[in-house]
Protein backbone atom coordinates (compact mmCIF):
# COMPACT_ATOMS: atom_id res chain seq x y z
CA UNK A 1 0.00 0.00 0.00
CA UNK A 2 1.33 3.48 -0.89
CA UNK A 3 1.65 6.27 1.67
CA UNK A 4 -1.14 8.14 -0.13
CA UNK A 5 -3.41 5.12 -0.16
CA UNK A 6 -2.75 4.42 3.51
CA UNK A 7 -3.34 7.97 4.72
CA UNK A 8 -6.95 7.95 3.52
CA UNK A 9 -7.77 5.31 6.12
CA UNK A 10 -6.81 7.54 9.03
CA UNK A 11 -9.97 9.59 9.45
CA UNK A 12 -12.95 9.72 11.80
CA UNK A 13 -13.74 6.12 10.87
CA UNK A 14 -10.33 4.99 12.09
CA UNK A 15 -10.91 6.94 15.30
CA UNK A 16 -14.22 5.18 15.85
CA UNK A 17 -12.63 1.78 15.17
CA UNK A 18 -9.66 2.30 17.47
CA UNK A 19 -11.61 4.24 20.10
CA UNK A 20 -14.29 1.55 20.12
CA UNK A 21 -11.67 -1.01 21.12
CA UNK A 22 -10.45 1.27 23.91
CA UNK A 23 -13.97 1.80 25.28
CA UNK A 24 -14.39 -1.95 25.67
CA UNK A 25 -11.55 -2.07 28.22
CA UNK A 26 -11.75 1.52 29.52
CA UNK A 27 -15.39 2.72 29.51
CA UNK A 28 -14.60 6.34 30.58
CA UNK A 29 -12.88 6.95 27.24
CA UNK A 30 -14.59 9.86 25.38
CA UNK A 31 -15.28 8.08 22.10
CA UNK A 32 -17.57 10.71 20.54
CA UNK A 33 -15.17 13.53 21.38
CA UNK A 34 -12.27 11.53 19.95
CA UNK A 35 -14.09 10.84 16.69
CA UNK A 36 -15.17 14.48 16.32
CA UNK A 37 -11.67 15.82 17.03
CA UNK A 38 -9.98 13.49 14.53
CA UNK A 39 -12.61 14.20 11.87
CA UNK A 40 -12.06 17.95 12.23
CA UNK A 41 -8.24 17.91 12.20
CA UNK A 42 -7.05 15.29 9.69
CA UNK A 43 -8.51 16.31 6.27
CA UNK A 44 -5.61 18.60 5.21
CA UNK A 45 -2.87 16.40 6.72
CA UNK A 46 -0.53 13.78 5.29
CA UNK A 47 -0.11 10.28 6.70
CA UNK A 48 2.31 10.86 9.57
CA UNK A 49 0.46 13.92 10.84
CA UNK A 50 -2.87 12.10 10.65
CA UNK A 51 -1.45 9.27 12.74
CA UNK A 52 -0.08 11.83 15.21
CA UNK A 53 -3.56 13.37 15.61
CA UNK A 54 -5.02 9.97 16.48
CA UNK A 55 -2.15 9.25 18.86
CA UNK A 56 -2.40 12.61 20.63
CA UNK A 57 -6.16 12.20 20.93
CA UNK A 58 -5.57 8.94 22.78
CA UNK A 59 -3.04 10.59 25.08
CA UNK A 60 -5.43 13.36 26.19
CA UNK A 61 -8.30 10.92 26.86
CA UNK A 62 -6.45 8.14 28.66
CA UNK A 63 -5.15 8.23 32.26
CA UNK A 64 -2.30 10.70 32.80
CA UNK A 65 -0.10 7.92 34.19
CA UNK A 66 1.73 6.60 31.10
CA UNK A 67 2.15 2.96 32.21
CA UNK A 68 -1.56 2.81 33.04
CA UNK A 69 -2.56 4.35 29.72
CA UNK A 70 -0.19 2.02 27.87
CA UNK A 71 -1.65 -1.04 29.59
CA UNK A 72 -5.11 -0.03 28.36
CA UNK A 73 -3.90 0.23 24.77
CA UNK A 74 -2.03 -3.06 24.91
CA UNK A 75 -5.18 -4.82 26.07
CA UNK A 76 -6.82 -3.91 22.72
CA UNK A 77 -4.21 -5.56 20.49
CA UNK A 78 -5.74 -8.94 19.69
CA UNK A 79 -3.98 -12.00 18.28
CA UNK A 80 -0.50 -12.10 16.78
CA UNK A 81 -0.19 -11.93 13.00
CA UNK A 82 0.99 -15.03 11.17
CA UNK A 83 3.30 -15.36 8.18
CA UNK A 84 1.92 -13.46 5.20
CA UNK A 85 -0.57 -11.35 7.16
CA UNK A 86 0.08 -7.71 6.37
CA UNK A 87 0.51 -4.99 8.96
CA UNK A 88 -0.79 -2.42 6.47
CA UNK A 89 -4.01 -4.28 5.67
CA UNK A 90 -4.82 -6.57 8.62
CA UNK A 91 -3.80 -4.27 11.47
CA UNK A 92 -3.21 -0.85 9.92
CA UNK A 93 -5.39 0.84 12.56
CA UNK A 94 -2.76 0.10 15.25
CA UNK A 95 -0.32 2.61 13.77
CA UNK A 96 -1.46 5.33 16.25
CA UNK A 97 -0.80 2.91 19.13
CA UNK A 98 2.80 2.50 17.99
CA UNK A 99 3.01 6.29 17.53
CA UNK A 100 1.71 6.68 21.12
CA UNK A 101 4.76 4.78 22.37
CA UNK A 102 7.06 6.69 20.01
CA UNK A 103 5.89 10.14 21.10
CA UNK A 104 4.89 9.70 24.72
CA UNK A 105 6.91 6.84 26.19
CA UNK A 106 10.55 7.94 26.12
CA UNK A 107 10.44 8.64 29.86
CA UNK A 108 9.57 4.98 30.46
CA UNK A 109 11.97 3.03 28.21
CA UNK A 110 11.56 -0.41 29.82
CA UNK A 111 7.76 -0.36 29.66
CA UNK A 112 7.84 1.11 26.16
CA UNK A 113 10.25 -1.48 24.76
CA UNK A 114 8.11 -4.21 26.30
CA UNK A 115 5.12 -2.62 24.57
CA UNK A 116 6.88 -2.46 21.19
CA UNK A 117 7.57 -6.18 21.40
CA UNK A 118 3.84 -6.75 21.85
CA UNK A 119 2.79 -4.21 19.23
CA UNK A 120 5.12 -5.60 16.56
CA UNK A 121 3.48 -9.02 16.93
CA UNK A 122 0.23 -7.43 15.68
CA UNK A 123 1.48 -4.48 13.64
CA UNK A 124 5.07 -3.17 13.63
CA UNK A 125 7.41 -1.17 15.82
CA UNK A 126 9.93 -0.26 13.12
CA UNK A 127 9.19 3.49 13.26
CA UNK A 128 8.45 3.80 16.97
CA UNK A 129 11.74 2.26 18.05
CA UNK A 130 13.93 4.84 16.35
CA UNK A 131 13.80 7.60 19.00
CA UNK A 132 14.67 4.96 21.60
CA UNK A 133 17.78 4.08 19.60
CA UNK A 134 18.77 7.74 19.92
CA UNK A 135 17.74 8.44 23.54
CA UNK A 136 18.33 5.02 25.15
CA UNK A 137 20.74 3.47 22.70
CA UNK A 138 22.49 0.80 24.77
CA UNK A 139 19.32 -0.53 26.42
CA UNK A 140 17.47 -0.56 23.11
CA UNK A 141 20.24 -2.40 21.29
CA UNK A 142 20.31 -4.98 24.11
CA UNK A 143 16.63 -5.58 23.39
CA UNK A 144 17.22 -5.73 19.64
CA UNK A 145 19.90 -8.38 20.07
CA UNK A 146 17.58 -10.46 22.25
CA UNK A 147 14.71 -10.03 19.77
CA UNK A 148 16.87 -11.49 17.00
CA UNK A 149 16.61 -14.84 18.81
CA UNK A 150 12.86 -14.67 19.47
CA UNK A 151 10.60 -17.59 18.46
CA UNK A 152 8.22 -14.96 17.00
CA UNK A 153 8.90 -14.13 13.34
CA UNK A 154 7.37 -10.68 13.89
CA UNK A 155 9.75 -9.90 16.74
CA UNK A 156 12.75 -11.21 14.77
CA UNK A 157 11.67 -9.04 11.88
CA UNK A 158 11.63 -5.97 14.15
CA UNK A 159 15.19 -6.75 15.21
CA UNK A 160 16.22 -6.13 11.59
CA UNK A 161 13.67 -3.61 10.32
CA UNK A 162 13.89 -1.34 13.36
CA UNK A 163 17.61 -0.71 12.86
CA UNK A 164 17.62 -0.21 9.08
CA UNK A 165 19.75 2.90 8.57
CA UNK A 166 17.58 4.32 5.77
CA UNK A 167 14.12 2.90 6.43
CA UNK A 168 11.54 4.51 4.08
CA UNK A 169 9.10 6.96 5.72
CA UNK A 170 11.34 7.05 8.83
CA UNK A 171 14.10 9.19 10.25
CA UNK A 172 17.60 8.21 9.08
CA UNK A 173 19.71 6.51 11.74
CA UNK A 174 22.89 8.51 11.12
CA UNK A 175 24.77 6.57 13.79
CA UNK A 176 24.37 3.39 11.71
CA UNK A 177 24.94 5.17 8.40
CA UNK A 178 28.38 6.09 9.71
CA UNK A 179 29.11 2.75 11.39
CA UNK A 180 26.95 -0.23 10.39
CA UNK A 181 28.88 -2.74 12.50
CA UNK A 182 26.20 -3.03 15.24
CA UNK A 183 23.54 -3.63 12.59
CA UNK A 184 25.62 -6.29 10.85
CA UNK A 185 26.12 -8.01 14.21
CA UNK A 186 22.34 -8.42 14.56
CA UNK A 187 21.91 -9.57 10.95
CA UNK A 188 24.44 -12.35 11.54
CA UNK A 189 21.85 -14.09 13.72
CA UNK A 190 19.18 -13.80 11.02
CA UNK A 191 21.19 -14.78 7.94
CA UNK A 192 19.37 -18.10 7.40
CA UNK A 193 16.04 -17.21 8.97
CA UNK A 194 13.22 -19.58 7.96
CA UNK A 195 10.67 -16.75 7.58
CA UNK A 196 10.42 -14.95 4.20
CA UNK A 197 9.11 -11.91 6.12
CA UNK A 198 12.31 -11.74 8.16
CA UNK A 199 14.58 -12.53 5.23
CA UNK A 200 13.10 -9.70 3.19
CA UNK A 201 13.89 -7.28 6.02
CA UNK A 202 17.45 -8.56 6.32
CA UNK A 203 17.97 -8.14 2.57
CA UNK A 204 16.53 -4.62 2.61
CA UNK A 205 18.71 -3.73 5.57
CA UNK A 206 21.85 -4.90 3.77
CA UNK A 207 20.74 -3.03 0.66
CA UNK A 208 20.48 0.13 2.80
CA UNK A 209 23.97 -0.38 4.20
CA UNK A 210 25.41 -1.08 0.74
CA UNK A 211 24.56 2.46 -0.35
CA UNK A 212 27.17 3.80 2.07
CA UNK A 213 29.43 0.79 2.77
CA UNK A 214 29.35 -1.53 -0.28
CA UNK A 215 32.62 -3.26 0.59
CA UNK A 216 31.42 -4.11 4.11
CA UNK A 217 28.24 -5.72 2.74
CA UNK A 218 30.13 -7.61 0.04
CA UNK A 219 32.59 -8.97 2.59
CA UNK A 220 29.72 -10.19 4.78
CA UNK A 221 27.87 -11.85 1.92
CA UNK A 222 31.00 -13.46 0.51
CA UNK A 223 31.66 -14.95 3.95
CA UNK A 224 28.05 -16.10 4.32
CA UNK A 225 28.27 -17.86 0.96
CA UNK A 226 31.01 -20.04 2.46
CA UNK A 227 29.78 -20.37 6.05
CA UNK A 228 26.01 -20.58 5.41
CA UNK A 229 25.43 -21.95 1.90
CA UNK A 230 21.69 -22.36 2.51
CA UNK A 231 18.86 -21.42 0.13
CA UNK A 232 17.69 -18.87 2.71
CA UNK A 233 21.06 -17.11 2.83
CA UNK A 234 21.35 -17.21 -0.96
CA UNK A 235 17.93 -15.54 -1.27
CA UNK A 236 18.96 -12.78 1.13
CA UNK A 237 22.18 -12.25 -0.79
CA UNK A 238 20.48 -11.91 -4.19
CA UNK A 239 17.97 -9.37 -2.93
CA UNK A 240 20.50 -7.45 -0.83
CA UNK A 241 22.73 -6.91 -3.87
CA UNK A 242 20.09 -5.53 -6.24
CA UNK A 243 21.40 -1.95 -6.26
CA UNK A 244 25.04 -3.02 -6.55
CA UNK A 245 24.12 -5.39 -9.38
CA UNK A 246 22.28 -2.62 -11.22
CA UNK A 247 25.36 -0.45 -10.77
CA UNK A 248 27.53 -3.12 -12.35
CA UNK A 249 29.60 -3.97 -9.28
CA UNK A 250 31.63 -7.00 -10.36
CA UNK A 251 31.84 -8.60 -6.90
CA UNK A 252 28.09 -8.30 -6.52
CA UNK A 253 27.54 -9.79 -9.95
CA UNK A 254 29.79 -12.72 -9.14
CA UNK A 255 27.92 -13.36 -5.88
CA UNK A 256 24.68 -13.35 -7.86
CA UNK A 257 25.97 -16.00 -10.25
CA UNK A 258 26.26 -13.54 -13.13
CA UNK A 259 29.35 -13.75 -15.37
CA UNK A 260 30.70 -13.08 -18.82
CA UNK A 261 29.15 -9.72 -19.59
CA UNK A 262 32.18 -8.74 -21.62
CA UNK A 263 31.27 -11.45 -24.14
CA UNK A 264 27.70 -10.26 -24.74
CA UNK A 265 26.98 -7.84 -27.58
CA UNK A 266 23.92 -6.00 -28.79
CA UNK A 267 23.69 -4.67 -32.33
CA UNK A 268 21.22 -1.98 -31.32
CA UNK A 269 18.49 -0.93 -28.95
CA UNK A 270 15.27 0.27 -30.58
CA UNK A 271 12.60 2.31 -28.79
CA UNK A 272 9.18 2.84 -30.31
CA UNK A 273 7.40 5.09 -30.77
CA UNK A 274 10.08 7.73 -30.93
CA UNK A 275 7.80 10.44 -29.54
CA UNK A 276 5.27 10.03 -26.73
CA UNK A 277 3.18 12.05 -24.30
CA UNK A 278 3.05 11.67 -20.54
CA UNK A 279 0.94 8.64 -19.62
CA UNK A 280 1.91 6.67 -22.72
CA UNK A 281 4.54 3.94 -23.05
CA UNK A 282 7.60 3.13 -25.08
CA UNK A 283 8.61 -0.39 -26.10
CA UNK A 284 12.26 -1.39 -25.81
CA UNK A 285 13.55 -4.08 -28.16
CA UNK A 286 17.08 -5.42 -28.40
CA UNK A 287 18.87 -8.54 -29.59
CA UNK A 288 21.80 -9.69 -27.48
CA UNK A 289 24.24 -12.45 -28.36
CA UNK A 290 26.93 -14.37 -26.57
CA UNK A 291 30.18 -14.26 -28.55
CA UNK A 292 31.97 -16.69 -26.24
CA UNK A 293 32.42 -20.44 -26.59
CA UNK A 294 31.09 -20.86 -23.03
CA UNK A 295 27.61 -20.32 -21.64
CA UNK A 296 26.99 -17.26 -19.48
CA UNK A 297 24.23 -15.92 -17.26
CA UNK A 298 23.98 -12.15 -17.53
CA UNK A 299 21.94 -9.38 -15.94
CA UNK A 300 20.38 -7.07 -18.52
CA UNK A 301 19.12 -3.67 -17.39
CA UNK A 302 18.27 -0.38 -19.01
CA UNK A 303 18.97 3.13 -17.81
CA UNK A 304 16.57 5.99 -18.49
CA UNK A 305 18.23 9.39 -18.24
CA UNK A 306 15.25 11.43 -17.06
CA UNK A 307 15.21 15.08 -18.09
CA UNK A 308 14.90 17.38 -15.08
CA UNK A 309 13.37 20.83 -14.81
CA UNK A 310 16.78 22.49 -15.04
CA UNK A 311 17.62 20.69 -18.30
CA UNK A 312 20.02 18.23 -16.71
CA UNK A 313 19.36 14.49 -16.61
CA UNK A 314 19.03 12.00 -13.76
CA UNK A 315 19.68 8.30 -14.54
CA UNK A 316 17.40 5.57 -13.19
CA UNK A 317 18.20 1.88 -13.66
CA UNK A 318 15.37 -0.57 -14.43
CA UNK A 319 15.69 -4.34 -14.48
CA UNK A 320 15.05 -5.97 -17.86
CA UNK A 321 15.97 -9.65 -17.49
CA UNK A 322 18.39 -12.25 -16.20
CA UNK A 323 19.34 -14.26 -19.27
CA UNK A 324 21.15 -17.56 -19.73
CA UNK A 325 22.96 -17.62 -23.07
CA UNK A 326 24.60 -20.70 -24.52
CA UNK A 327 27.76 -20.49 -26.65
CA UNK A 328 27.02 -18.21 -29.62
CA UNK A 329 23.33 -17.95 -28.65
CA UNK A 330 21.25 -14.85 -29.41
CA UNK A 331 18.12 -13.69 -27.62
CA UNK A 332 15.57 -10.98 -28.42
CA UNK A 333 14.45 -8.98 -25.39
CA UNK A 334 11.44 -6.72 -25.33
CA UNK A 335 9.73 -4.67 -22.62
CA UNK A 336 7.03 -2.04 -22.45
CA UNK A 337 8.07 0.92 -20.29
CA UNK A 338 5.29 3.22 -19.04
CA UNK A 339 6.07 6.93 -18.71
CA UNK A 340 3.76 8.23 -16.02
CA UNK A 341 4.33 10.33 -12.95
CA UNK A 342 4.67 8.61 -9.60
CA UNK A 343 5.16 10.06 -6.13
CA UNK A 344 8.95 9.80 -6.41
CA UNK A 345 9.38 10.99 -10.00
CA UNK A 346 8.20 13.90 -12.09
CA UNK A 347 8.67 14.00 -15.85
CA UNK A 348 9.70 16.97 -17.99
CA UNK A 349 9.58 17.30 -21.79
CA UNK A 350 12.73 16.64 -23.79
CA UNK A 351 14.91 13.86 -25.14
CA UNK A 352 15.25 10.97 -22.71
CA UNK A 353 18.34 8.90 -23.52
CA UNK A 354 18.09 5.17 -22.75
CA UNK A 355 21.12 2.89 -22.34
CA UNK A 356 21.05 -0.90 -22.47
CA UNK A 357 23.56 -2.44 -20.11
CA UNK A 358 24.75 -6.00 -19.57
CA UNK A 359 26.40 -6.74 -16.22
CA UNK A 360 26.68 -3.00 -15.71
CA UNK A 361 28.35 -2.34 -19.10
CA UNK A 362 26.57 -0.15 -21.63
CA UNK A 363 26.24 -2.09 -24.89
CA UNK A 364 23.66 -0.05 -26.86
CA UNK A 365 21.54 3.08 -26.65
CA UNK A 366 18.57 4.93 -28.06
CA UNK A 367 16.09 7.52 -26.82
CA UNK A 368 12.58 8.90 -26.97
CA UNK A 369 11.12 12.38 -27.07
CA UNK A 370 8.62 13.30 -24.36
CA UNK A 371 6.33 16.13 -25.45
CA UNK A 372 3.71 18.10 -23.55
Amino acid sequence: MTEYGLKRHFDSGAARLLGGLVVQVHPPFDLDGYVAEVGALVPPLELKDRVRVLSDGLRTRLPEDYPQALAILLSTLGDELGEGEGMFNTSWYLMPVARFVEDHGLGHPEESLDALEQITRRHTGEYAIRPYLDRHHDATMDRVRSWAGSPSLNVRRLASEGIRPRLPWARTLHRFVEDPAPVLEVLEVLRSDPSPYVRKSVANNLNDIARDHPDAVLEVLERWAVESPTPETAWISRHALRVLVKNGDQRALALSGVTGGEHVRADRLVLSPATIRLGESVTLRAEIRNTDRRAHTVAVDYVVHHVRGNGRTLPKVFKLAAVELGPGESRVLEKRHPVREVTTRRYYPGTHVVDLQVNGRVVAGDGFELVT
